[in-house]
């Protein structure tokens, strides 16, 4: 009882262990078809001997049938052990029951067959013979089958009982004491086959568990946590595939590369669960959208990357602006409708790129295009943006060297009292000489300098610079130096404006800071009390290009500034055009009722030069009387004393912009 108790126990744990677990149980049975043909060869061999021994009619049929059953168990194990092999063998219910009622006949043969000799016959070889033959089997079978603990449990018992009843049926004292053993080791041998089926489940346990912590890591490693979406690491092994495998002339694949516009703002102002959602949402749109054309990845934060393979520049553009169009309907969020767009940059090889690194690059390229031409777009790579990146890349590895190197310099341009005709001050314009890219205007490393972090040591070197130069000038004399928006957010700039002026011995109210209205935009507080600390110093502060960008007259009441300097795009059109005229008229008035220095710049003719003193201008600045020159000729033009504004102008800079 205790036995079948156990046998229906194993049997009803059996059914709910894991799929995988019982595939590789019932794989274990046919693991090992040479042990299965030795044991079915031994047990015909022994059968046949037995046959030959004995005249009995039952004898011959069970060994008949042992013989029959044996053969068709080592054929159906090799065949499917070598369909295991080339792994077309799939281990069903089907094959497990076909193994259990095979192994369950041919154990029942065997004790059968000992059964029959036992109580048939009175030949003492045969009785060892079969006996034998049933005890070695049962021992054996009961380690190669406890992976099915069921099956080697039945065989044992198929095997022994019968056996056991033959020998107590005999009837000597030797043979009942066997019979008494053999029901004994009945029981041992299925303790023994429980305890190895438990340590080979266990094993099994143990290695599927192993394997589904390390498809777990491998996926942690190879997707993103947030959206679902295959990670940076995941798409570069997909797109290294893709071009170790193309062996295409053309189009193999395109790379979409796409970024929200804006969403550092959303996560700021609502907080980054807000923005997580967002972005678990954008996963999905831009699912709806790809769909079976290619593969999303999230590149990192706001960044994806679709990858799709056979696509010509053509699909890959309809498929861009699908995304941009898609994202125009917004996002219900809870409570939030959020209005986000996204700007998407593509490249397609081979045309844009013949290895992976390049063609990420150039999509990349692409997007920070799409970005600049004013976002919620597409923008196509092409070639002109790989000549305008190596020209950025090639200018922010020189602004590196250039203060060392001694590259960059100075020039001085004048400013001109338009009533004495001397040079009230001058203004420091730095200028920048590349070995390989030679002149490099302001406009365009000033924002790189800013970008990459240089604008404060070469604000302070040009402070240090023109207050050098400044200090061999007349005392009257002031220096007019230009201030970045970067550098009036950094708390070094006080420091350094007066660091400057103490080794330089120049008196804080003969230096002027300019400053464009552009500061005011991103103010945080900070910018407002950088001035004011300036302005405690003793400094001189100028609104430089007034007029432009986004002019407010709020400034010129909540800064006290002591120059306003006219953008000259105004001077320029002041002879023909009279809303010009109207213009510089009126900030020449507000300049005057507000008791500020006025600075008219571009002054480069004669009629201009009277119409700035006509809208009372209180100095000039211009190619009509000096373009900027060095600092040993400005001393020159400062000890020649006032100059002379009324002749022709030099034809060859009359129309080049002082900026140039």
């Amino acid at each position: 009882m205790r036995v079948l108790k156990t046998l229906l126990e194993r049997r009803a744990k059996g059914r709910s262990q894991d799929a995988d677990v019982r595939t590789s149980l019932i794989e274990s049975l046919y693991a090992s078809p040479a042990s299965l043909t030795i044991g079915a060869i031994t047990g015909v061999a022994v059968g046949l001997v037995v046959a030959s021994l004995s005249d009995g009619l039952a004898i011959h049929a069970v060994v008949a049938i042992l013989c029959l059953v044996a053969s068709l168990r080592v054929v159906s194990a090799i065949f499917f052990h070598r369909q295991l092999v080339h792994g077309t063998a799939v281990a069903s219910r089907g094959w497990e029951l076909a193994y259990e009622l095979g192994a369950w006949v041919y154990a029942g043969l065997l004790g059968l067959m000992a059964f029959v000799s036992l109580i048939g016959s009175g030949n003492s070889v045969i009785h060892m013979l079969t006996v034998s033959m049933a005890t070695g089997y049962a021992g054996g079978i009961s380690g190669r089958n406890a992976g099915r603990v069921q099956i080697a449990i039945g065989q044992v018992c198929l095997t022994l009982l019968p056996t056991a009843t033959g020998l107590w049926l005999e009837g000597s004292t030797g043979y009942r004491v066997l019979s008494v053993a053999m029901v004994m080791m009945v029981l041992g041998l299925a303790e023994i086959s429980s305890t190895t089926h438990r340590i080979v489940v266990q094993a099994l346990i143990g290695k599927r568990d192993k394997s589904m912590l390390a498809e777990k890591f491998e996926r942690l490693a190879r997707f993103d946590s947030l959206t679902g979406l295959e990670n940076r690491m995941a798409m570069q092994m997909r797109l290294r595939d893709i071009f170790q495998t193309n062996d295409k002339r053309n189009d193999a694949v395109a790379i979409l590369w796409m970024d929200l516009d804006r969403f550092k703002e959303i996560n700021d102002s609502l907080g980054h669960m807000v923005g997580d959602q967002l972005l678990r949402s954008v996963a999905e749109r831009l699912t709806d959208v790809v769909q079976d054309r290619g593969r999303i990845a999230r590149f990192g934060g706001d960044e994806f990357v679709i990858i799709c393979p056979d696509t010509d520049r053509v699909t890959a553009a309809g498929i861009a602006q699908e995304i941009v169009s898609y994202f125009a309907h917004g996002f219900e969020l809870g409570e939030n409708h959020l209005q986000v767009t996204a700007s998407v940059g593509y490249a397609v090889a081979p045309q844009d790129g013949r290895d992976m690194d390049e063609l990420m690059q150039h999509a990349d390229l692409a997007l920070y295009e799409a970005k600049g031409e004013g976002r919620n777009r597409s923008a196509s790579f092409n070639w002109s943006l790989k000549e305008r990146f190596n020209r950025l890349h090639e200018i922010e590895s020189g602004l590196r060297r250039a203060l060392a190197a001694g590259e960059l310099r100075l020039l001085f341009q004048p400013i001109v009292d338009l009533g004495t005709g001397e040079i009230e001050a001058c203004e420091a314009l730095l200028r920048w000489e590349h070995p390989v890219l030679g002149p490099i205007p302001p406009s365009e490393f000033i924002p790189i300098a800013e970008n990459i972090g240089l604008i404060e040591a070469m604000t302070a070197w040009v402070l240090r610079q023109a207050c050098e130069v400044a200090a061999s000038w007349p005392e009257h004399i002031r220096i007019a130096i230009n201030i970045s928006p970067a550098s009036l957010r950094s708390p070094e700039l006080p420091g350094n404006v007066i660091a400057a002026l103490l080794e330089t011995g120049v008196a804080a109210r003969r230096l002027e800071l300019e400053v464009t209205e552009s500061i005011f935009l991103d103010d945080s507080g900070q910018t407002n009390a950088i001035l004011r600390e300036l302005q405690r110093i003793g400094l001189r502060l100028a609104l430089d290009d007034f007029g432009t960008g986004y002019s407010s007259l709020s400034y010129l009441r909540s800064y006290r500034f002591d120059t306003l300097k006219v953008d000259q795009s105004f001077m320029a059109g002041v002879s023909a055009n009279a809303e010009d005229r109207a213009i510089v008229r009126a900030i020449g008035n507000l300049a005057r009722d507000l008791s500020m220095d006025t600075v008219a710049e571009g002054i480069e003719t004669a009629d201009q030069l009277s119409h700035a003193r006509e809208a009372g201008f209180t100095n000039v600045q211009g190619y009509l009387f000096s373009r900027p020159v060095p600092a040993e000729q400005i001393a020159e033009m400062i000890a020649a004393g006032p100059l002379k504004g009324t002749g022709r102008p030099d034809p060859v800079v009359q129309t080049r912009r002082r900026r140039a």
